[in-house]
Formats: C-alpha cells, structure tokens, sequence
C-alpha cells in the first residue's frame, strides 16, 4: 500500500511540474528596431492575466529563481495604459 501511495504522489508531482512547462513558451532572440539585441528567452504563455506572468511583482521566475520586484498597483497601472494603447493602433501586436 505504501509502495502505491508513493507511486501516485509520484506521478502527481509529474504531472503538476509538466504543466508548468506546457504553460510556458520559448522566445528566439531578436533585434529591435532601434537596435537593441534581445537575448532568447522562456516567457509564460499569453493569456490575458497579467497576474500570472514571471514579471507581476512577486511571482518567481522557475528559470532563473528570481523574484520580480515592485508594486503591484504600479504594474496594473501600466499594463491597463499599454492595453488601452494597443487598441488605438490596429497594426500593433
């Protein structure tokens, strides 16, 4: 009994940790118009929750380990201003 208790916490553990990865994508690194290289990196996926992003202040980044920092009103506060901004131009992603 003890052998399949461990076995099933086992594999729930699997299956949570895989989620985490299936959430996430991975973005190739690029240029910038201005210039500016932007190095490869592993971002969440988009899903109009801004809560849920490495960057919300609080959250950890599983890849690096690093916690954001800052205040979370400021970060409502500018993501609300750059979505309200997105819709003036239809061109912008």
């Amino acid at each position: 009994m003890k052998k399949i208790l461990t076995i099933l916490v086992s594999l729930a553990l699997l299956l949570v940790a895989t989620s985490v990865v299936i959430a996430d994508e991975y973005v190739r690194g690029y240029q910038r118009r201005d210039g500016t290289n932007v190095s490869p990196h592993w971002r969440s996926s988009p899903d109009e929750n801004p809560r849920n992003n490495f960057s919300y202040p609080g959250n950890v980044n599983p890849y690096t380990g690093q916690r954001a920092t800052g205040n979370p009103d400021t970060y409502m506060q500018r993501y609300n201003q750059q979505q309200n901004n997105s819709y003036r131009n239809p061109y912008r992603r």
